[in-house]
């Protein structure tokens, strides 16, 4: 009956909106219905990735954003509002650390049938509470959109106020003055660009960085400097990432330097670079990047799965999970664990006195399949060592995939997630846990009231 009923008011919905108009839906989702999909399916070995990519991918960063103002988390996630015809929604919500709550999500935008977890949206907040939604277009004929909240600190409705070419989008409110965002094009392959905006509307020309072929790249901010990590595609194969890279600007894109401070000229167009943190491509090695953060220095630290097969299931061939730091002007590598999959995901989290990663590292109900359970992996000297602290779930029915860590965190949701089938269409949820990663709660999946307190399971 509840499938029936809201099939029945997304086509309505439709017919309302007209088929040609681009806008923001503003309308509430019956719950948190997890977004379904799958990439393309190879003779060689099934899906590259599928099941649950509501939080998917690392390159949608950030995804959720703490508020102390608002004393709120705020964070977006594909969705459906129908689980037997699941297509993508862009979806934004909060969770209220003062009443323990969450409210129904809002569909800021309808994809249309779109089931594709590439087209999935990050998140910016400036300094006045003005929310803005990116969301990730592939190419030309279906545009990234940005949406900004109509009132400050509100999700209740949104208004669109760019479209134009944006994939995997990563925005950072800056110096309490602009955004500035990250992002790709598909041009000679994947190429990486930035651009900024004071107000979110007006934004600069795109400026390119690399263009080598194609790259996969993962950003982060420490105090007003941003970094870029990585990879790049052999003759735009995005099978074979390989090699990680790392750039940085402290002028809002002025000039781009080295992580030791030389100033590189761009866009990066040959292989060997300044840029270039290790040659991985000489040891016929994969990178598949999972996060960026820093230390309480400044200095950056990766997290990188290693693989050794293009297949990403477990093979003979060893796939690592691996932290890789700078420190004392050279770059370190530490080996984590062993992993099985290549698109398995895990965020570090770093302070003093213990770093912490996240990661869907333990095998699932989906054997073969993106992710399996999550296992709490610690180091007490700064991620040289590193031992199991535990599982965080255990004994899923589905797969869970793509654990992700808030910008400015609060210990209370600490990591967000989903879970699904990797092998069929499935229902997903969505799941937090805290700083000590000893309790779960899942979001209401339908909900009976605008508002409810998420369910703990553990």
């Amino acid at each position: 009956m509840i499938s029936k009923k809201w099939t029945l008011l997304y086509l309505v919905m439709i017919l309302f909106a007209g088929h040609n108009q681009v806008h923001a839906q503003n309308q509430k989702a019956p719950g948190y219905m997890g977004l379904w999909s799958r990439s393309e399916l190879s003779p060689d070995y099934g899906y590259k990735y599928s099941g649950g990519l509501g939080t998917f991918s690392s390159q949608h960063r950030p995804m959720a954003i703490y508020s102390k103002i608002a004393d709120k988390t705020y964070f977006v996630y594909s969705g459906t509002s129908d689980p037997d015809e699941s297509h993508l929604q862009i979806m934004i919500s909060y969770y209220d650390h003062k009443l323990g709550r969450v409210p129904k999500p809002v569909i800021v935008y309808d994809k249309m049938g779109v089931n594709d977890a590439r087209d999935n949206a990050s998140l910016s907040i400036d300094s006045k509470g003005n929310i803005l939604v990116f969301i990730s277009g592939r190419g030309r004929t279906r545009p990234g959109l940005i949406f900004k909240s109509r009132l400050p600190w509100l999700i209740d409705s949104f208004d669109m106020i760019f479209e134009g070419e944006i994939l995997f989008p990563q925005p950072f409110w800056l110096n309490d003055s602009c955004f500035f965002l990250m992002h790709t094009k598909l041009l000679k392959g994947r190429e990486l660009y930035w651009s900024s905006s004071k107000d979110g509307i007006d934004w600069s020309d795109s400026r390119k960085i690399a263009g080598m072929g194609g790259h996969f790249q993962v950003t982060g901010t420490f105090g007003n400097s941003i970094f870029t990590v990585f990879s790049y595609y052999p003759e735009g194969n995005v099978d074979k990432r390989t090699n990680l890279y790392m750039l940085k600007t402290d002028n809002f894109g002025k000039t781009w330097e080295s992580v030791d401070n030389k100033v590189i000229e761009t866009p990066l167009t040959k292989i060997k670079n300044e840029a270039l943190i290790k040659d991985y491509e000489a040891e016929k090695k994969l990178v598949f990047i999972n996060d960026l953060n820093f230390d309480s220095q400044g200095n950056p630290v990766i997290v990188a799965i290693i693989s050794g097969d293009i297949r990403p299931v477990q093979t003979d061939q060893p796939r690592e999970l691996t932290v890789i730091r700078w420190k004392d002007g050279k770059w370190h590598f530490y080996k984590v664990c062993n992993i099985d999959h290549n698109y398995d995901m895990g965020p570090i989290y770093i302070s003093d006195d213990e770093w912490k990663i996240v990661a869907t590292t333990g095998i699932g109900p989906q054997k073969n399949g993106t992710g399996g359970e999550i296992e709490i992996f610690v180091s007490t000297n700064e991620g040289i060592d590193w031992i199991k602290q535990g599982e965080l779930t255990s004994a899923s029915i589905r797969n869970n995939s793509y654990p992700r860590r808030p910008m400015k965190v609060n210990r209370e949701f600490f990591t967000f997630w989903v879970d699904g089938d990797a092998n069929k269409l499935s229902p997903s949820q969505l799941y937090f846990t805290n700083q000590k990663c000893n309790k779960i709660w899942v979001l209401p999946y339908i909900m009976k009231k605008d508002s409810e307190r998420p369910v703990r399971i553990k």
